[in-house]
């Protein structure tokens, strides 16, 4: 994880105690969680559409032009 070993973990989530306090320590874990939630679900709704985007153009795309080609004959 980063490069990172267990001792200098420790250290950082010392640090993060002493200047946040014990008391704000689940509020932050709390709006950490939310982020990660959301960015997750953003992130899923965008390879959803992006695979959706991939798997419709082709059809799309020539039911497309034989319309437009038809309505240009008119």
């Amino acid at each position: 994880m980063f490069g990172l070993g267990g001792q200098e973990l420790l250290l950082i989530l010392l640090i993060i105690l002493l200047l946040f306090g014990a008391k704000k320590l689940p509020e932050l874990a709390k709006g950490l969680g939310k982020g990660m939630k959301e960015f997750k679900k953003a992130q899923t709704e965008i390879e959803d559409e992006f695979s959706k985007a991939m798997n419709d153009t082709p059809e799309e795309k020539k039911s497309d032009k034989s319309t437009t080609d038809s309505s240009n004959k008119s």
